[in-house]
């Protein structure tokens, strides 16, 4: 049986508008625990990490939450390797995307002794900025530049000095409002970008599969994170950072599961839901919904990858 541990991972003040903070309790509360348990798998909520600090109304202001990050992606680092290393399958609840510096770190780390870690980034954004080139200084905006060696040194060094992603491990899709900066330094690194018009010529599915393809060549296992701003506000509302002319939900719990059915798949992260611009909750039931398909589709298997404690 495949052992599914949920961490919790609340975190608004890398983001503009920290509503976010609130979403991992507010989808805890609404059942994603139990939408995570399938005949095949046990879930069980490991880790509540929480950063109670409010973003900045300035850039100097969010510039300065990073020491926070840097503590608050540690701890959730240490949570994410610690269950990879029980064979285990870490699937982060997150607020804003700067999570995913310490979700990912820690993946990473866990799997060094097996090879390099692959990973599918779905989102709007490209979230590629650096401390220099961010107007904002919003570190929700920085975490894959961050797991590719680019960035401050207390984030860029969670649990390992080394980039915890190399660029032909990663394929962004869904891309569809970022700056210069961003998109100039994922093209001199090399990485692939599937912008939302592309997804929209050839389809998810498609998309999906292709990316699947990469993240899987030269590594020892993928993962997924997913910021629900990724999809069209129509579809998703509740998210601090909407962008027009996003992805339908159409498909994605069957890309989705296309992912965790692989034996190499290592780690889910789903992030960014915003409770205070939600709509009906439906943003709330896209996102259970996603989780459950993750679940549902995971090997009742022990993972290949799994390292000794």
């Amino acid at each position: 049986m495949t052992i599914i541990d949920l961490i919790g991972a609340a975190i608004g003040c890398g983001a503009q508008d920290d509503g976010c903070k609130d979403g991992p309790r507010a989808l805890l509360e609404a059942g994603a625990l139990g939408r995570l348990q399938t005949p095949d798998t046990h879930a069980a909520l490991v880790h509540d990490i929480e950063l109670a600090m409010s973003a900045g109304h300035s850039r100097s202001a969010r510039l300065a939450a990073l020491p926070g990050v840097a503590g608050f992606s540690r701890a959730l680092a240490d949570a994410t390797a610690h269950s990879m290393h029980q064979g285990h399958v870490p699937v982060v609840v997150g607020g804003d995307h700067s999570c995913a510096i310490g979700t990912w770190s820690g993946v990473a780390n866990a799997l060094r002794q097996k090879g390099p870690l692959g990973l599918i980034w779905i989102d709007a954004h490209l979230d590629s900025h650096t401390p220099q080139t961010s107007d904002s200084g919003a570190i929700h905006g920085m975490p894959l530049a961050t797991l590719l060696g680019h960035g401050a040194a207390a984030l860029t060094q969670v649990r390992d000095t080394a980039p915890k992603l190399s660029p032909e491990h990663v394929v962004v899709i869904g891309a569809r409002s970022y700056e210069p900066a961003e998109r100039a330094l994922l093209d001199l690194l090399g990485v692939r970008v599937i912008d939302a018009a592309e997804v929209a010529r050839n389809g998810l599915r498609a998309v999906m599969a292709d990316a699947i393809r990469q993240v899987k060549t030269g590594t020892a296992a993928f993962g997924v994170t997913l910021d629900l701003d990724a999809f069209d506000p129509a579809v998703a509302p509740g998210v601090g950072t909407p962008e027009t002319d996003g992805l339908t939900a159409q498909g994605m719990a069957q890309a989705l599961a296309a992912c965790a059915r692989d034996a190499r798949f290592a780690a889910f992260e789903l992030v960014e839901y915003n409770p205070r611009h939600d709509k009906g909750g439906i943003t709330a039931h896209l996102a259970l919904d996603l989780l459950a398909s993750v679940a549902g589709a995971l090997h009742a298997q022990r993972r290949e990858y799994a390292t000794a404690a």
